[in-house]
């Protein structure tokens, strides 16, 4: 079963929604190992001590926050989680947009949302509520350790929720020279801006992500089948990278009977006395020192067919030369003598 990255509840008014948070980006890109050219030995990253010069193990290393030059003052995960616990376990709506209203360049992780024991009843609710109003739900919630500006929007049954950039994140498109707007300025005319219109009604279509692929993976993996099949392959041993990932857990207290109370308005004054009794951020993958190493082997060879065992008993054409050349010299030697 998928593990949840993260569980808290979704918090709006009075109401707690018990949810647990879940990836939803695969990374697709093909792994290619760094190795050292003279004897293909995988080159690996090294946690350093810079003083001692000595590789440091993840259980030893802990996080430092440097106040003064070379002065830290250390933080463990609890003491994060300490400095803002409602923070660290919430949702926290803060207004509610039309989707339009958000340019495509604040858009940036997309993730799953999926209700915890108890509270179906009431994801069910907010994801009814979002779909029938058409907007979504700008909220704050904490991962690791970064506070996320996010957004909320159902898709089908499903609630999605999708960090957003900061405006501080994004830059500004200052000087970047782009053509006008203005016809006479830009030089578009009426009639290619309409002959433009009518290609892109041709070439329309519902979504349909499916029929898309990327290509050009693709056409590297059968670049490196055609190098396996060509036996243009070497055998490397590797080391075990695997990460290991604390399991963990929350429980949110519901307050559906308190939905009243919040579109009265009185939300904001009860909401402090209704907090949730506890919760914990799940890191994804907490990362730990490889203990061994693992040998990928090759597929066993082939027989050498008559004619390759034909052409490898074929003297290189060089060695011939310099062969001949040597018994030309051989024999002039001797006429010499004689």
């Amino acid at each position: 079963m998928r593990r949840a990255l993260w569980k808290g509840a979704i918090s709006f008014g009075l109401i707690n929604i018990p949810v647990e948070l879940f990836t939803a980006e695969k990374n697709d890109e093909l792994d290619f190992h760094l190795l050292d050219r003279g004897d293909l030995a995988p080159v690996g990253y090294k946690r350093v001590n810079k003083k001692s010069g000595r590789e440091v193990p993840w259980e030893n290393i802990i996080k430092g926050y440097e106040y003064e030059e070379g002065k830290y003052v250390l933080m463990s995960d609890e003491d994060l989680r300490r400095a803002n616990v409602e923070a660290t376990q919430s949702i926290d709506i803060q207004s509610f947009v039309e989707v339009k209203q958000v340019p495509i360049l604040y858009y940036e992780q997309p993730y799953y949302l999926a209700p915890s024991k108890g509270g179906d009843k009431a994801y069910a609710l907010l994801r009814e509520t979002l779909l029938s109003s058409g907007k979504m739900a700008i909220a704050q919630i904490v991962i690791r350790t970064r506070q996320h500006l996010a957004a909320l929007l159902p898709q089908g049954e499903m609630l999605n929720l999708i960090t957003l950039r900061y405006p501080t994140e994004l830059r500004a498109p200052g000087d970047i020279a782009v053509p006008s707007r203005t016809a006479k300025k830009s030089g578009v005319s009426k009639q290619e801006v309409e002959m433009a219109r009518a290609l892109v009604e041709h070439m329309s279509a519902d979504w349909a992500p499916e029929q898309f692929r990327d290509t050009y993976r693709d056409d590297v993996l059968a670049l490196i089948n055609k190098k396996i099949k060509s036996r243009q392959t070497h055998e490397v041993a590797e080391p075990d990278d695997r990460q290991a990932a604390p399991v963990g857990s929350g429980k949110v207290v519901d307050l559906m009977a308190l939905l009243k109370s919040s579109l009265e308005g009185r939300g904001k004054a009860a909401k402090s006395s209704h907090k949730t009794d506890t919760g914990q951020i799940e890191e994804a993958a907490k990362p730990r020192a490889a203990k061994g190493a693992s040998v990928h082997k090759l597929p066993a060879r082939k027989p050498t067919t008559k004619k390759a065992a034909a052409v490898k008993a074929k003297p290189k054409a060089g060695k011939s030369a310099i062969a001949a050349r040597a018994g030309a010299g051989r024999s002039n030697a001797k006429r010499a003598q004689a």
